[in-house]
C-alpha cells in the first residue's frame, strides 16, 4: 500500500470513530446513551430508574449531568445544562393523562421543596403544569425531556421532539423539578436510587 492510500485508509477510520454513536446502557430492556451533546457540553449518564404503581411500570427515567455524583445536593449545585429523559412504557391502557404528571409535581415540589424555595417558584411551576396539560395525553413509546438550558431560557420541556410551551427561567426552578424526583420526600425511593446511580435496594 503507497503512502497516499494509507493516509485515506487513516482519514476513512478516523470518520468512522467519530460517527460512532455513544454507548448505549441497557436498562429495563432499552438503550439509554452513556453520554449525550447538550448547548456544547458532553453530558453524562448518571443514572437511570423505573417509576412503577402498584404493579405497573409508568415511565423510564434518566439523569443526565456534565458530572456523575451520587448525592442530591451535588446534582442541583451542578451549574449548565443538565437532562431528565422519561419513557413511558404503562402497559395494558392505550394513553393516560398528563394531568397525572401535573400532580405529581405539584405534590413533589410541596413536600420537597422549602416555604422559601415553593414562594419563589410557584409562578413558574404553574408555567410548566401549563405546558404539560397541554400535551394532553402520553402513550406508551413516547419520548418525555425535560432539559435546563441556560442558553436558551431555563427549562424546555419536548415531548417526541416537540417543544411544548417557552423555556422558563432559573436554575433554582429545575432544582425544584428535579426535587421531585431525589428530595427526601419521594414517591418512589427506588426511582430516586436509580438516579442517583445508587443500589435501588
Amino acid at each position: 500500500m503507497n503512502l497516499p492510500i494509507r493516509r485515506h485508509a487513516a482519514v476513512l477510520a478516523l470518520a468512522a470513530a467519530v460517527s460512532l454513536p455513544a454507548q448505549a446502557v441497557r436498562y429495563e430492556g432499552q438503550d439509554f446513551a452513556d453520554t449525550l451533546q447538550l448547548e456544547g457540553t458532553s453530558l453524562q449518564l448518571n443514572g437511570a430508574g423505573k417509576r412503577q404503581v402498584a404493579i405497573y411500570p409508568l415511565y423510564l427515567a434518566a439523569l443526565y449531568l456534565p458530572h456523575k455524583t451520587t448525592t442530591p445536593d451535588a446534582v442541583y449545585a451542578q451549574p449548565g445544562p443538565k437532562r431528565l429523559e422519561m419513557r413511558i412504557v404503562i402497559p395494558l391502557v392505550k394513553d393516560v393523562s398528563t394531568q397525572e404528571f401535573v400532580k405529581a409535581v405539584d405534590k413533589g415540589v410541596q413536600r420537597n421543596c422549602t416555604e422559601a424555595e415553593k414562594a419563589a417558584v410557584a409562578e413558574r411551576v404553574r408555567q410548566f403544569n401549563a405546558a404539560i396539560t397541554e400535551v394532553g395525553r402520553v402513550k406508551k413509546g413516547d419520548l418525555l425531556r425535560i432539559d435546563y438550558l441556560p442558553a436558551q431560557g431555563g427549562t424546555v420541556l419536548t415531548v417526541n421532539g416537540k417543544v411544548w410551551g417557552k423555556p422558563i427561567e432559573g436554575q433554582d426552578f429545575y432544582t425544584a423539578f428535579l426535587k421531585v424526583f431525589l428530595g427526601e420526600k419521594v414517591t418512589d425511593n427506588r426511582l430516586r436510587a436509580g438516579l442517583l446511580g445508587q443500589s435501588a435496594s
